[in-house]
């Protein structure tokens, strides 16, 4: 796991024994457990309505458990919205503003004036320079999610929820976002919590993976060493993993 070096040791998400059901309807969490450290990057696994988009609502603040306790850097105090940066899997740039405006968005928001210089900065490390006064319906698929990204990331927030930021984008796209992902990440010092369904995905980018069904969660430690590189799925270690992950979910369901 990579060192979260100059973070609090206080535990970046922590949820206890939460539970939450849709009115008149059985249970979708039953008193299941969740943590993410500093610095981590935690992936959430699960069918098609086992709660990841739901799980994701509860901890922005957007849904409110019906038992249990949900911390954001140690407060349980409640109040959870703004706390978090999240990325929904649709980019939702507005169509009428370049892209430099969209990811000055968040500072607006928040009445704060952007630092032009600080964030043609942060378009240049995202591969993005050329294209500040482009708008979204100019750029490809990768470009959009790039620029998603990067107005999350403008929140300020350490922790950032990606709810499957490349579940739209072509195998040969996503695994260059992949790629891009990994090598800007080491530098970020954020927490990623991430949702996906592509289990060489999650095994790539993630420290844990937080298995989702029935009601419970289950946890799997990725024993891969950093820094990683998208060839590394095609190495027998990596494949042994995905079997491995392949069976825990298959004897889950």
């Amino acid at each position: 796991m990579r060192g979260a070096i100059g973070l609090s040791d206080t535990l970046m998400l922590s949820i206890h024994d939460l539970t939450y059901a849709f009115q008149g309807n059985r249970p979708i969490f039953q008193k299941i457990n969740l943590t993410v450290n500093p610095g981590e990057f935690v992936s959430v696994i699960g069918s098609s309505g086992s709660g990841k988009s739901t799980l994701f609502k509860l901890i922005t603040g957007l849904l409110e458990p019906d038992q249990g306790k949900i911390g954001i850097n140690g407060d349980f105090s409640g109040g959870r919205l703004g706390k978090v940066g999240y990325m929904p899997q649709k980019d939702l740039l507005l169509p009428w503003r370049p892209v430099l405006d969209n990811v000055l968005l968040p500072l607006e928001v928040r009445g704060k004036k952007g630092n032009l210089a600080e964030a043609r900065e942060w378009l240049s490390r995202f591969g993005l320079s050329d294209y500040e006064n482009a708008f979204p319906d100019e750029l490809s698929g990768g470009m959009r999610q790039r620029a998603a990204f990067l107005r999350t990331m403008m929140t300020g927030k350490d922790l950032l929820l990606l709810d499957e930021p490349f579940g739209a984008l072509d195998a040969l796209t996503k695994r260059k976002m992949h790629s891009w992902l990994l090598g800007l990440w080491e530098d970020l010092q954020k927490t990623v919590l991430f949702i996906t369904h592509d289990l060489e995905e999650a095994i790539l980018l993630s420290d844990r993976i937080y298995l989702i069904g029935d009601g419970n969660v289950q946890e799997w430690k990725v024993n891969l060493p950093r820094p990683r590189n998208s060839e590394q799925i095609y190495q027998p270690a990596f494949i042994e993993l995905r079997k491995e992950l392949e069976r825990l979910i298959h004897h889950e369901n």
